[in-house]
Order: C-alpha cells, then sequence, then structure tokens
C-alpha cells in the first residue's frame, strides 16, 4: 500500500499578480465579518507572496514587527494596515452595504 503525502497548503504560493493578490483580499474582507486579525493575516499572506523584507522596507517597518503585525494573531493599529496596503500596491475602497 502506497503512502499518501500532503502538503501544507500556502496561499501565498498562489498570488502572483495584483489581481490575484486584491482579489483574494476582496474576498477576506467578505469573509472578515468585523474580524479584523483576519484582514491582518489575509496581508500577511500577501506580503509573504510579494517578499516580507522588501514589503517591509516600503513600509518603513522592520521585517520582524511586519511579521508580527500580519501574524493574524492580534489585530495591528490601523496606521500599520495602511503602510501595508501601500507598500503592497493596493488600495482600499469604500462601497456601501447590499440592502
Amino acid at each position: 500500500m502506497r503512502k499518501t503525502v500532503t502538503k501544507r497548503y500556502d496561499v501565498a504560493e498562489y498570488l502572483r499578480t495584483p489581481a490575484e493578490m486584491a482579489a483574494y483580499l476582496e474576498a477576506c474582507f467578505e469573509e472578515a465579518n468585523g474580524d479584523a486579525a483576519l484582514i491582518a493575516k489575509a496581508l500577511g499572506d500577501i506580503a509573504r507572496a510579494k517578499g516580507m523584507t522588501q514589503v517591509a522596507r516600503d513600509a518603513g517597518v522592520s521585517r520582524e514587527s511586519l511579521y508580527k503585525a500580519l501574524s493574524g494573531e492580534r489585530s495591528p493599529d490601523f496606521n500599520t494596515i495602511l503602510k501595508v496596503v501601500g507598500a503592497l500596491g493596493l488600495k482600499l475602497h469604500a462601497a456601501p452595504e447590499a440592502a
């Protein structure tokens, strides 16, 4: 009998283009239901896909603090979120909630 080999799924391996990154973040916004840590984790996934060191440099924060902020274990402050979103080349948009 052959043994089944599994590999841990990492979404960062599949986020290759800015459009894919934006679509992933948008889907996470829709599913978050007010969970800021989930959004932080999604930004962390995108940052890992782009290269955490470069994102940290572009955001003006240390790589270690960026890993902590985007781990999904805590909610980073909004200033950090804005810096990271800018460093990722993404924009945040507001839209009215569907009735």
